[in-house]
């Protein structure tokens, strides 16, 4: 089932979510209503709390050549445990701040620990654009946006446009 995705300034959207305990049935499928949701969208990565559920759980699939097959992944209590010297510099998105994009520096590669929907621990490096989104949904996780690493004046200007966007879809 699709989800309503919140849109920034939203208070959840700042706040430090709970650690998953137990993988229950209400879990798996919101999951897997948040990967449905995300491809809807689309969009490469969704984090539970950007559908208002405030535990740590996130979804990505960054497979974007045509024809090739998807690799949906859900990570319940991810952690990055080893991050790269080397940065690596994408213009970023959000599906909580539609049509507005910005370049972010992070680490090039990182290793992540989590544990999949079977509640098996599973551990992986990433790079390239996985590695970048999987940086920013546990940033999610963490009550922190991607418009949080820019500029004061630009994140305003970015806030004031989102908020004119909730008060045109208020009144529509």
């Amino acid at each position: 089932m699709k989800r309503p995705i919140l849109i920034h300034p939203d208070p959840r959207l700042k706040k430090v979510c709970a650690p998953v305990t137990d993988i229950t049935g209400d879990l798996s499928q919101l999951a897997e209503d948040m990967l449905e949701t995300m491809y809807d969208a689309p969009g490469i990565g969704l984090a539970a709390p950007q559908v208002g559920v405030l535990e740590r759980l996130i979804v990505m699939d960054c497979v974007k050549e045509e024809g090739a097959a998807p690799r949906p992944t859900v990570m319940f209590n991810p952690e990055i445990v080893a991050a790269s010297d080397a940065l690596s510099v994408y213009e970023e998105g959000c599906l909580s701040i539609p049509e507005q994009y910005a370049e972010v520096t992070r680490p090039a590669e990182v290793e992540v620990a989590w544990i999949d929907q079977q509640g098996n621990p599973q551990k992986a490096a990433f790079d390239g654009l996985w590695a970048t989104c999987v940086q920013h949904e546990i940033d999610h996780l963490n009550g922190k946006l991607f418009i949080d690493y820019l500029k004061p004046l630009k994140r305003q200007m970015i806030t004031r446009k989102m908020q004119k966007l909730k008060r045109e879809l208020a009144r529509a």
